[in-house]
């Protein structure tokens, strides 16, 4: 017989099937309970033809029938009341819920069972037990609730059998739950996800990063540094990049500030060359952003092996950040990849090998793309708020404040340009919001006060590292600049079309063109063919708004009229006023080293050109059957960087450092090494990497006075004149190295006999060594 229960929440209805065994009685004849009398006294019995009976009987949960209960267990088990003499509070009840809404005699009888049945009360009653009161002294209510599909014991198997669930048409009822019969066809569909593992979403993870863009354009970079700069790292610690003069002084630079960053911080700009100077190591650009690197080992050999490493991660970086800003500003991923290397081996840098401070440029382009990252701005799409992040802004300043320790030569005129950038993005984001278009355009205050931050730190890195070039200006007069020097490093503008000869490509056929130069390392200034020709189509056909490209393009040339110098009509107009009145700009030597600017510039114009055309084959793309380039249509699309990396391939020399004698690793100081010159004292600078005692010895971009008297006096040595001059200055030890002497006056002179001059000789085969 079926009944229908209501459910006291009002919730819905319950089907229950009731099976007596032999004989079946009408609900309405079932004799009631005392609890059932106390509960339902004045409700009369619904006749069960009355009740609402579902459509279906998947939910109906069959019965025990009477007749398969032990004969204890009824006995003593009330009766099953009726649906209609069931209370809210039995129903809550044997839904395991509690509800305070029962009735007074539904509680009384919950906490009678609980009382009877500690581990009821607390829900710990032991699995799968189906006793009630009178056998086991478990109450009936526990057994009702697993009957019913009640909440389901720790450790009861499922099914009817257990308790745990009741299966009756095509419906299981599991922990209180109805769910659909298994169907026994599943086991022929196809298996479902595996669930992951921790060592699965691991590798997973490890998969995204390592197949990401800028991972990829990290490694791409790497490997094209070593690729286009070898052979720096077939002999890393023997070898220097193009000779052996500015490269040994730089080396010696990023290990003289590592290592007195770790012994002595206070003593930095006192040198221990050009012994007895002050501010020494001032005079010339110190590569002070490199000092971590110069932390790491010690001696001459660890000096060249840190420089042939950080000469080919500059090469990266230059590319990385020319590409990450042309990313930023809208180019393509093959666009800008035309960009990075093209700033980073255009053919007029294969002359500055030997200048790792003017190599050293790739903090510029990062920094430019970071800040605009951080502002949200893009040249193509524009100024985007919804993008803006403040930490990107701070890392721009720390890199453009990192950019500008590496030295003023190329890292003065990017805090020039940073400074003007900053001035009109200001005056022209006011304008737009205030006069010329009133709309309200965010900007942040977090953005803000990073902008202030940053630009404070950056501020503050310039006025720290400008103080010691001040006071060598102010000791030594004789190291400013007048623009009569600055001429005689100024190219003419066939300059800009002609390559080095550390051009694979173009440097013999430029060999005529270099000999009518009056300073070739200087003035060779070519950026690459491929680059003007794609520069020149970006001006036509580009990804960037006509505007912008007419400001790239006024850019280029005035870039390329400031790197004129004094030949742009005596840059009285141009590059004068700047000698003039910028403060620091009379320190620049060579003008020719602002085509930096020029060159990425063009980059730019060039990358919205490939973009464009790398755009346009993906339109003709999607007209093909199947919608996918061909061969040739994806060869056409690297063309252009293929070609911008022919041209950057080099015939730079990698001449042998000169090997340190074994004398500089124990002779004492303060010393003089001899022969002294400008090339000859740099790589005795490198030498004394070992133990970095005072030396008079030096080279940098200028030659201080007393060095030259040094240099004027010892031309005798040794005799009583350069013997007594040299102890005024307190020199300890004069080392003269003997395979440097052919054709200098210490040739002769040096086995001369010195008893009489108070003073001793010690031979020791490569090496003489005079005692003061």
């Amino acid at each position: 017989m079926t009944t229908e229960q209501s459910d006291a929440t009002g919730g819905g209805s319950r089907s229950t099937a009731d099976t007596t065994g032999e004989s079946e009685q009408p609900a309405t004849t079932r004799p009631k309970t005392p609890d059932e009398g106390t509960s339902t006294a004045d409700k009369p019995a619904v006749p069960a033809t009355q009740q609402p009976v579902k459509a279906t009987a998947v939910d109906q949960p069959v019965e025990p029938a009477a007749a398969q209960q032990p004969a204890e267990t009824a006995a003593q088990e009330p009766v099953k009341p009726s649906a209609a003499q069931s209370s809210t509070a039995e129903a809550d009840a044997s839904a395991g819920k509690g509800d305070s809404a029962a009735t007074d005699a539904s509680a009384a009888k919950s906490e009678n069972a609980k009382k009877d049945d500690p581990a009821e009360a607390d829900g710990s009653a032991e699995p799968g037990r189906t006793d009630v009161k009178g056998t086991h002294g478990k109450p009936a209510r526990a057994w009702w609730r697993r009957w019913r599909g009640g909440p389901k014991r720790p450790g009861t198997a499922s099914g009817p059998q257990a308790g745990g669930g009741q299966q009756a048409g095509g419906a299981v009822r599991v922990d209180g739950a109805e769910t659909a019969k298994p169907d026994p066809w599943e086991a022929f569909s196809p298996a479902g996800e595996p669930v992951p593992t921790r060592l699965g979403r691991a590798t997973r993870a490890v998969g995204r990063f390592l197949v990401h863009e800028w991972t990829l354009a990290v490694v791409g970079a790497l490997v094209l540094a070593v690729a286009l700069t070898w052979p720096a790292l077939r002999y890393p610690l023997h070898t220097l990049p193009q000779d052996i003069w500015d490269p040994s002084l730089q080396a010696w630079q990023m290990a003289w500030s590592g290592h007195i960053l770790l012994t002595n911080p206070g003593q930095l700009w006192q040198a221990n060359a050009f012994y007895p100077e002050s501010w020494s190591f001032a005079f010339s650009d110190t590569l002070l952003g490199y000092a971590p690197a110069g932390m790491i080992g010690t001696g001459p050999e660890a000096a060249v092996l840190r420089y042939n490493i950080i000469f080919v991660l500059a090469h990266a970086l230059a590319t990385i950040g020319a590409y990450a800003l042309a990313r930023q500003l809208g180019a393509g991923r093959i666009g800008a990849a035309v960009a990075g290397v093209s700033y980073a081996y255009a053919p007029w840098l294969l002359a500055q090998a030997g200048h790792l401070h003017v190599l050293s440029n790739g903090g510029i382009p990062l920094a430019l793309a970071m800040l605009a990252r951080g502002h949200g701005w893009s040249l193509r799409y524009g100024y985007r708020p919804r993008r803006r992040h403040e930490g990107w802004a701070y890392a721009g300043w720390l890199v453009a404040a990192w950019q500008l320790s590496l030295g003023f030569g190329i890292g003065l005129p990017f805090a020039y340009f940073l400074g003007g950038a900053v001035l009109v993005a200001t005056v022209t984001w006011f304008l737009r919001r205030y006069l010329v278009r009133p709309v309200k355009r965010p900007f942040g205050a977090r953005l803000l006060v990073a902008d202030l931050v940053g630009g404070a730190l950056f501020a503050a890195v310039g006025v720290l590292l400008a103080i010691p070039y001040f006071k060598v200006a102010e000791l030594h007069p004789n190291a400013a600049r007048t623009l009569g020097d600055i001429g005689v490093y100024s190219p003419p503008l066939s300059g800009f079309f002609t390559a080095p000869g550390e051009s694979r490509v173009w440097g013999g056929l430029h060999e005529g063109a270099r000999a009518a130069l009056p300073w070739p390392p200087e003035m060779t200034l070519l950026p690459g063919f491929v680059l003007y020709a794609l520069a020149a189509g970006g001006l036509f056909f580009s990804v960037w708004r006509l505007r912008h490209r007419l400001l790239l393009l006024a850019g280029v040339l005035v870039s390329m009229v400031l790197s004129m110098g004094t030949e742009f009509f005596g840059g009285t107009w141009t590059y004068g006023p700047l000698f003039e009145y910028l403060p620091g700009w009379n320190g620049i030597r060579t003008p020719g080293r602002l085509m930096l600017w020029a060159t990425l510039l063009l980059g730019l114009l060039a990358a919205g050109a490939v973009t464009a055309f790398c755009i346009r084959v993906r339109e003709l793309a999607a007209q093909r059957i199947p919608s996918w380039p061909g061969p040739w249509l994806r060869l056409a699309t690297l063309l252009p960087l293929l070609l911008v990396i022919a041209e950057g391939l080099n015939a730079t020399p990698h001449p042998v450092a000169p090997p340190q004698p074994a004398a500089m690793r124990s002779v004492e100081g303060p010393l003089l090494v001899l022969p002294s010159s400008q090339n000859h004292d740099q790589p005795v600078m490198l030498w004394t990497t070992t133990r970095f005692q005072d030396v008079v010895n030096g080279g940098s971009g200028f030659t201080p006075a007393q060095l030259e008297d040094v240099r004027r006096v010892t031309l005798s040595f040794p005799d009583q004149t350069s013997v007594d001059y040299l102890r005024t200055l307190s020199v300890a030890n004069v080392v003269v190295v003997r395979d440097q002497l052919a054709g200098t006056p210490w040739e002769v002179t040096v086995d001369n006999p010195v008893e009489q001059l108070g003073i001793t000789r010690d031979d020791r085969g490569d090496v003489v060594i005079f005692r003061l």
